[in-house]
């Protein structure tokens, strides 16, 4: 109720602007430990235990600035990123644009983060427990001569670090990274990547949600192949659905509502393809219990939002949590993992 009070003067200013202003709020926060998730939505993924399935997607911290206060919202695990072996300062501004007639983003950023080295030095001097999972997003810089080495060494910098990492090949800001999803490509990536582990933290793969069947069949079997432990579906799309605000074009990868039903789709045409053998984490247009659920009820094991804080507000994890124990319980389950993939 505050943030909705809160957001036509928020909305007034850059959404760049905006957003860091978010992120200096949540520093200066003294957020309590909240109450503990209902019981229902607590399960083991990959062998990591996840309080709840309400992640806080990566984009909104960057540089690993907030990564145990954010979960204080009531978040059962957060990513942060994604992180490139070297800092760099991004795309030109304005690089972010609210779609608020759309309940839309896009967004051009292009990796703007401080590097690995800063993300070290904040996760080294954490002090605040974590209420839950904490993945780390890696990325390639932009000039790179050798990409999959950048994620080689985003592997070896960040693993001691992360309950999972995620390998983000699928960003359309970064020319030429998505072709990193080609079947050869794709093969040679994660061998290097999985053998670059020293230990065994759980590597994830975001997948983009602009792919043909074939490319999901392949990107699954390369997968399985490797013993990926999850694929996170899906990242922003470069099509444009029937949109009204006046940002409608601008370049960048769309998120947010227009991007639900074509995530929700892909979803399901990786859960067809894998046949559940592969744990994924819905991404995309979620904003409510019931967005949420769907993707659940389509194969995901875990959801992610960000878009949706943008209109929804902070509030969104708890409203979500709680709506997600009503649904389940209307449906007769007893545990959220019993509902995952009901929907063939």
């Amino acid at each position: 109720m505050v943030y909705q009070l809160l957001r036509p003067a928020l909305f007034l200013s850059d959404a760049e602007r905006a957003h860091n202003w978010s992120l200096a709020a949540m520093r200066a926060m003294p957020l309590p430990i909240p109450a503990k998730s209902d019981a229902m939505l607590q399960q083991n993924v990959c062998g990591r235990d996840f309080p709840n399935p309400v992640g806080l997607a990566p984009g909104y911290d960057k540089n690993a600035e907030i990564a145990g206060q954010i979960m204080r919202l009531g978040f059962g695990f957060a990513e942060v990123g994604t992180i490139t072996p070297l800092p760099q300062a991004g795309n030109p501004k304005p690089r972010l644009f609210r779609l608020v007639e759309d309940n839309a983003v896009i967004n051009r950023m292009g990796f703007n983060n401080e590097g690995q080295a800063a993300a070290i030095a904040r996760l080294t001097a954490e002090k605040r427990p974590r209420l839950g999972p904490l993945g780390i997003n890696i990325g390639a810089n932009k000039d790179s001569v050798d990409r999959v080495a950048d994620y080689v060494t985003g592997i070896r910098n960040m693993e001691s670090f992360a309950d999972y990492i995620t390998v983000n090949i699928s960003s359309p800001n970064t020319p030429g990274l998505r072709a990193l999803q080609d079947k050869g490509a794709l093969d040679d990536l994660l061998a290097q990547v999985m053998a670059a582990r020293v230990g065994s933290v759980p590597i994830f793969l975001k997948v983009a949600p602009d792919l043909t069947p074939d490319d999901i069949d392949d990107i699954v079997d390369i997968s399985l192949r490797h013993k990926l432990s999850a694929l996170i579906v899906s990242n922003t799309t470069i099509t444009r659905p029937e949109l009204k605000s006046r940002h409608a074009s601008e370049s960048g990868g769309l998120s947010g509502m227009p991007l639900r039903d074509l995530a929700q789709q892909r979803l399901r045409d990786f859960r067809a393809a894998s046949g559940g053998a592969i744990p994924m984490i819905g991404v995309g247009g979620i904003g409510s219990a019931e967005d949420a659920y769907a993707r659940i009820r389509a194969g995901a094991s875990l959801i992610q939002i960000y878009s949706a804080l943008v209109y929804e507000g902070p509030g969104l994890a708890k409203r979500i949590n709680a709506g997600l124990v009503e649904l389940l319980k209307r449906d007769g389950f007893t545990k959220l993992s019993e509902a995952i993939g009901v929907d063939k």
